[in-house]
């Protein structure tokens, strides 16, 4: 029996039943069963109990492969969106992301986003495993050990999710509530962000010192020490970046105290306490960029010929010093595609196993989508050329709308149509590994009923194109996410799509955290609790970014980018950006780096998808896009941090709401 924390399925609550849940009239939404001091006892007195009782408290989590996934109508809180990563035409119907950027969630209208209740019943659960699990007779010193710390990770990473998406929020005490407690009693004051930092990384903490190192196959998707770790080091960076340390934008925003909820002075020592816990997974020597090897052939569809760059160590080194022994496009798709297997894959530190993110929001229409999950062009044009150079300093040529004409495979089955236009050619492997453009080629080879142009298409998004799936039922800007396809899949009725891992916390993360870390340090700093000492080592920064460079098959940075604090800061972004597109982090950089409103702001791009084929010209015109409600982005301040539900505030009188949405 394995437990899927992150999977959170709902058939694990099947296993569970001696839980009824109900909903109290307390903002934290007590389950009714665990007044019953009885069913309690018995549960904490079986292992196989406990184990389920965990199981259960984990399932209250969500699946947080949703938030970038195959969204219905009524999805959880998709961040893809709620950034500037895509847009989707149906905002009205209660699609949180789109929702939120043209100022149409409230709070009492969250669009179906309110896990508040779901975590706050999970810290309840977490709180009574940690007081009661010492008494199993049944549990051994090393399943004690390991129940505890998972109840710890649990907890700790309950906390980690509400910050994150509301700022602080309130600690409650850890001492499980009594049955006759009261609504007032059960009723907290929101902490301040510093205390809730501190108190979810002191849980983290207390679950690296728990968890084992390594887990079976059979036991991958549980919490390791690694998976603790991540947390402590992304909630570490999280906290010193500008949102949250020194900001004096919520100067009046205070507790009942006068302490601010956000850190008036800014410690520039919260860089080294990122930096630290970053390098301890490092120096874990666990994990590792995942990579595939260098594809020869006689076929001629082997691994692309890395390009020609002032870097002479990216073809000329095996990686991780350069990228001459690797395949780029697969070593980086295959993370993504279901191609490679979870314990094969030394890059993953903490994953969601059952991932829905087959978007068939992305397929063409005889492939099972509709093609509505639209890109715009500013994000696609973020991708570089294939020897490094920013899109925005390619040649007109290479920026043409004209036909290559002629085609190309690599990596043994991606597929480059002659259709395709210049500007996307000779780009970085991530972009095909990425983005689905005009004229891309979608095999779709698990297809197995008999209709006819449903596998191998050359996808077209033109307005007489082969992807639309209605008139209002196609993509809007002539770029769409392929990021998490296969080369085989096909949402068709007849059609199969591999199984995908989403992951949570994966090392390219640790990677450029640390440098970003390093980056923004001006003094030595070593961590009381492990001893590591962190300084802006030039050296390790240029180090650890190229690894994400090379594997990406590009040429790294120099000693002198590094060297400058201002130009590393912009290719950090930059890098994060591209690295990490569609995995749920761009909607939280754009807040901690306070760069949300200058992104946010700024038109939606795209092509011209109302030309038809004929109109080639026209279509690869790049033009401002308004004419819907989902494209008319806003930003105000109060974006910072989602709005909490108003069916919380009326249960606790003690909550106030995140500014500027009373």
């Amino acid at each position: 029996m394995k437990i899927k924390k992150m999977t959170y399925s709902r058939v694990l609550l099947l296993l569970i039943s001696a839980v009824v849940y109900s909903s109290c009239e307390q903002y934290i939404d007590i389950d009714e069963y665990v007044y019953d001091k009885t069913t309690i006892d018995t549960i904490f007195v079986s292992k196989t109990k406990t184990f389920e009782y965990i199981i259960g408290t984990a399932a209250l989590l969500k699946n947080e492969s949703n938030f970038v996934g195959d969204w219905d109508y009524r999805a959880d809180f998709p961040s893809g969106m709620g950034s500037d990563e895509a847009i989707q035409p149906w905002v009205n119907w209660d699609h949180a992301g789109s929702c939120l950027v043209v100022d149409q969630v409230t709070p009492r209208d969250t669009k179906n986003v309110n896990p508040w209740p779901d975590y706050y019943k999970g810290i309840r659960k977490a709180n009574i495993i940690l007081a009661r699990i010492d008494g199993n007779p049944e549990l051994t010193d090393a399943e004690l050990r390991d129940y505890k710390g998972l109840a710890h990770f649990l907890r700790a990473y309950f906390y980690y999710s509400l910050v994150r998406l509301y700022g602080p929020v309130p600690i409650l005490p850890d001492e499980p509530f009594d049955t006759d407690a009261s609504v007032e009693s059960t009723s907290y004051e929101r902490s301040s962000y510093d205390d809730c930092v501190e108190y979810i990384c002191a849980n983290m903490e207390q679950a690296a010192q728990l968890l084992p190192r390594d887990r079976g196959i059979a036991y991958q998707y549980m919490p390791t020490k690694g998976a603790a770790m991540a947390a402590i080091a992304r909630m570490r960076l999280y906290s010193a970046s500008p949102l949250y340390n020194g900001n004096t934008f919520y100067a009046n925003w205070t507790r009942k105290d006068g302490t601010p909820f956000i850190s008036q002075t800014a410690d520039p020592k919260r860089w080294g306490k990122a930096a630290a816990a970053f390098k301890r997974i490092i120096d874990l020597e666990k994990y590792q960029l995942y990579t595939t090897p260098k594809i020869v052939n006689s076929r001629g569809t082997g691994t692309l010929e890395l390009p020609n760059t002032n870097d002479p160590n990216l073809k000329t080194r095996n990686f991780p010093a350069g990228a001459a022994d690797i395949d780029p496009y697969r070593s980086y798709k295959s993370i993504f595609d279901g191609s490679v297997t979870p314990e094969s894959n030394p890059e993953l530190i903490y994953f969601c196993d059952e991932a829905n993110i087959n978007n068939r929001f992305s397929f063409p229409s005889k492939q099972g989508g509709n093609s509505t999950l639209s890109v715009p062009k500013d994000v696609v044009d973020q991708f570089r050329m294939a020897d490094g150079r920013l899109f925005s300093d390619a040649t007109d040529e290479e920026k043409s709308w004209e036909a290559v004409g002629t085609g190309l495979t690599f990596s043994e089955n991606y597929v480059l149509t002659a259709e395709r236009a210049r500007m996307d050619d000779n780009r970085e492997p991530r972009y095909y590994a990425s983005i689905g453009f005009n004229h891309c080629f979608w095999p779709g080879t698990a297809y197995t009923g008999s209709g006819s142009d449903v596998t191998n298409m050359n996808v077209t998004y033109y307005k007489d194109g082969n992807a639309r799936g209605s008139d209002f039922n196609y993509n809007r800007t002539g770029y769409t996410v392929r990021k998490w396809a296969n080369q085989e899949d096909n949402r068709d009725y007849w059609g199969k799509s591999k199984q995908k891992t989403y992951p949570i916390f994966r090392y390219a993360e640790v990677l450029l955290g640390y440098v970003e870390a390093m980056n923004e340090m001006s003094d030595s700093y070593t961590d009381e609790v492990t001893g590591i000492t962190v300084t802006r080592d030039v050296a390790q920064m240029v180090k650890y970014f190229n690894e994400i460079r090379y594997r990406s098959g590009l040429p790294g940075i120099t000693v002198a980018e590094a060297s400058d604090y201002a130009t590393m800061k912009s290719l950090i972004k930059h890098e994060r950006q591209i690295e990490f597109f569609f995995e749920d982090h761009r909607y939280y950089d754009l807040r901690r780096w306070m760069d949300a409103p200058e992104v946010m702001r700024k038109p939606v791009t795209g092509l011209d998808v109302t030309a038809k084929r004929a109109e080639r010209a026209s279509f690869y015109t790049m033009k401002i896009w308004n004419t819907e409600t989902a494209m008319k982005r806003v930003w105000h301040n109060k974006m910072y941090f989602f709005p909490i539900s108003q069916n919380v505030l009326d249960k606790n009188g003690k909550l106030v709401q995140n500014p500027g949405w009373n």
